[in-house]
């Protein structure tokens, strides 16, 4: 895919025609109205990765486009990343520029920023960095007042700490999440914001526990939790573990639980195939589930997880990816229909949509 092509002015236009293409995928299973949730134009990512090209005595940000791979595009800004990161990124260039021992064989910067402030940079390097390099950063973190974390092969070296803390206010409540470097974050953090709504108001009312699969790093969990009685989740990565663990004890959530486990696995063990010792502790009997909510990676649910999502009165599903969504929705079409739809514009300028669906049982 190529870079994308900046046209604020053409950006509602755009954002229609994808949510009425999100409408006509969808037709043959009765879709509701959804409920579109636009990007700002300019400035919505969290996120963002640049190599550094190196010429003469200088270097630029760059990134490559698809289409012409071995051509870096120059970037002295970056108006797709929050106003942070383009305020940013020339102070630090002009501090790495400044400092030798910061710049030599420098390949690549990162930035993690949030909506409450916090900003972290990972330096990518071509080389062992030492003692020297370290003294230089710290000085750099100060100046700058970021996080900063050097990284080269084999080697990463944390200035001070390796994550940012997150916080917005979401129906009243402040929420904050702890985001580590290298793992996975919403990178659209007002669109982000407006899911976690949309999820919420479809929650409300149901009652019940909650079974939620893919958690990351407790994103749904949190805002999701105060919606049911008690809720279990489930992740496979062991960083949004701890990250999800930590945000539920930091937004004093005390009636959900993170379980270290794939989606066949609960599947499993909830249809009594398996036991796992990672379950000793938690009486799966005790929870009377009325929902199950789902944020899978692009492929979408597995054939067990379907069969485990079929038994539920209500799915929640958040999905990166209509065309999976689509078959998912096809394969649970004989026992479930659609209540609530929404789309949400994490990526302008792409054909990437993100999508929210609410089923009932029939």
């Amino acid at each position: 895919m190529p870079l994308p092509a900046l046209e604020p002015d053409l950006y509602p236009s755009q954002l229609a025609a994808k949510v009425a293409c999100f409408q006509d995928d969808f037709a043959a299973f009765a879709l509701p109205e959804p409920a579109a949730f636009a990007s700002a134009p300019l400035h919505y990512r969290l996120r963002a990765e640049f190599r550094i090209w190196h010429h003469g005595e200088v270097f630029d940000y760059a990134m490559f486009d698809p289409e012409n791979p071995r051509q870096p595009v120059l970037m002295a800004d970056f108006p797709v990343a929050s106003a942070s990161i383009c305020a940013l990124m020339p102070r630090l260039r002009a501090a790495l520029l400044a400092d030798s021992e910061l710049s030599r064989k420098l390949f690549g910067a990162e930035f993690l920023a949030t909506l409450s402030g916090e900003m972290l940079v990972t330096l990518i390097y071509h080389r062992k960095l030492d003692a020297a390099w370290e003294e230089a950063a710290r000085r750099l973190t100060a100046e700058l007042k970021i996080g900063l974390i050097g990284r080269s092969k084999g080697q990463k070296v944390v200035i001070e700490r390796d994550w940012v803390l997150e916080s917005f206010a979401l129906d009243g409540r402040q929420l904050q999440y702890q985001q580590f470097e290298g793992s996975f974050s919403q990178p659209n953090g007002e669109v982000n914001r407006h899911m976690l709504g949309w999820a919420c108001a479809q929650a409300a009312g149901i009652g019940g526990d909650l079974l939620e699969l893919y958690c990351g790093n407790g994103n749904f969990t949190v805002a999701l939790a105060p919606h049911f009685a008690k809720v279990l989740a489930t992740e496979v990565a062991k960083p949004s573990v701890q990250a999800a663990q930590y945000n539920l004890a930091a937004n004093g959530i005390a009636n959900a639980t993170i379980v270290r486990m794939s989606s066949e696995e609960i599947s499993a063990a909830l249809a009594g195939r398996e036991s796992f010792q990672r379950l000793q502790h938690i009486n799966l009997a005790a929870y009377g589930f009325s929902t199950i909510f789902v944020d899978p990676p692009r492929s979408g649910l597995d054939p067990a997880t379907l069969e485990l999502a079929r038994g539920f009165e209500h799915i929640l599903y958040i999905s990166c990816n209509p065309q999976s969504l689509r078959d998912n929705v096809a394969a649970l079409h004989d026992t479930h229909e659609i209540a609530a739809a929404a789309a949400f514009d994490q990526f302008p300028y792409t054909h990437h949509l993100e999508t929210g669906l609410l089923l009932k049982k029939r």
